[in-house]
């Protein structure tokens, strides 16, 4: 996995750690995200669906797909913010040429010429006997040395795997997954195609979650109902939205102890307040 690389908001001008994904291009290899770090990050105030993408060229291929355009949600104010990217460069017409072949270089002097000499006699006599060179190689049993046996590692959640965000329905799956991923079991989600401009409910044993997939902010409103619902059913509430919380949102749910999760369209959910960093160290 990459390394996270900080990004400044420019609201509250705070620095958060963004590990850009990697996409598997068509030939196999994966296609790394070309951030520019140099260049300061943009507050997403509109999505459009022309802007939420990105052309990156294969490293291996040379070939150049559409991804998500990368995005972070901010974890002090909430902004979501979009990461600018390197344009892609033309193609190197040379990328494929092998370089010349180079004319060997001496090593060292030649090594001198064994002198020719009479062939060394064969061994005589028993094996064993006064000769121990020619014992047989099944008499020197061979015993490997005694190694440790390792401790055993304490058992870590494998790296969650994002699902691109193409549709509202998306949306809803990939936080399903990523209950899954938390712990949570027999996670369910609702039949049929969600309403883009609604929030989708999800349920398990003991949690109690709402997706917004829409591209407003989710409000205070409903952050309290999601809380509402986790208190009657004697449940963990969380919540996960596309376009960030607004500032009575987040400060609600910190009130509350609701984990708050904003996507991007990578598909990799990012926590925004303690609750929900809590929520990924510990799991269900």
């Amino acid at each position: 996995m990459a390394d996270a690389v900080p990004v400044r908001c420019p609201a509250c001008l705070r620095e958060n750690g963004y590990t850009a994904p990697v996409f598997p291009c068509s030939c196999g290899s994966p296609a790394a995200l070309p951030l520019d770090l140099a260049a300061p990050a943009v507050p997403l105030t509109h999505r459009t669906w022309s802007d939420a993408w990105v052309a990156v060229r294969c490293g291996a291929c040379g070939e150049v797909s559409e991804w998500p355009h990368p995005e972070l949600g901010c974890g002090s104010c909430g902004t979501v913010v979009r990461i600018p990217v390197h344009p892609v460069a033309p193609a190197d017409p040379h990328a494929g040429t092998p370089p010349p072949p180079q004319a060997p270089q001496p090593a060292g002097p030649p090594a001198e010429a064994a002198a020719p000499g009479p062939a060394p006699a064969a061994p005589t006599g028993p094996a064993g006997a006064g000769n121990p060179g020619s014992a047989p190689v099944s008499a020197v049993p061979s015993v490997p040395p005694a190694t440790p046996s390792p401790s055993p590692s304490p058992s870590l959640r494998p790296a969650f795997r994002p699902v691109t965000i193409r549709t509202a329905r998306d949306a809803v799956a990939t936080a399903a997954l990523y209950l899954r991923w938390l712990g949570f079991q027999d996670v369910r989600q609702p039949d049929g195609r969600p309403i883009p401009s609604a929030a989708v409910d999800l349920r398990a044993p003991g949690l109690v979650a709402q997706v917004d997939p829409t591209t407003a902010p989710a409000g205070l409103r409903a952050v309290e109902c999601v809380w509402l619902n986790g208190l009657t059913a004697s449940a963990t509430s969380v919540y996960f939205a596309l376009a960030g919380y607004t500032q009575e949102a987040r400060a609600r749910a910190d009130d509350l102890g609701i984990p708050l999760f904003v996507m991007d369209l990578t598909g990799m959910p990012q926590p925004l307040n303690d609750p929900a960093d809590a929520l990924l160290d510990t799991g269900a």
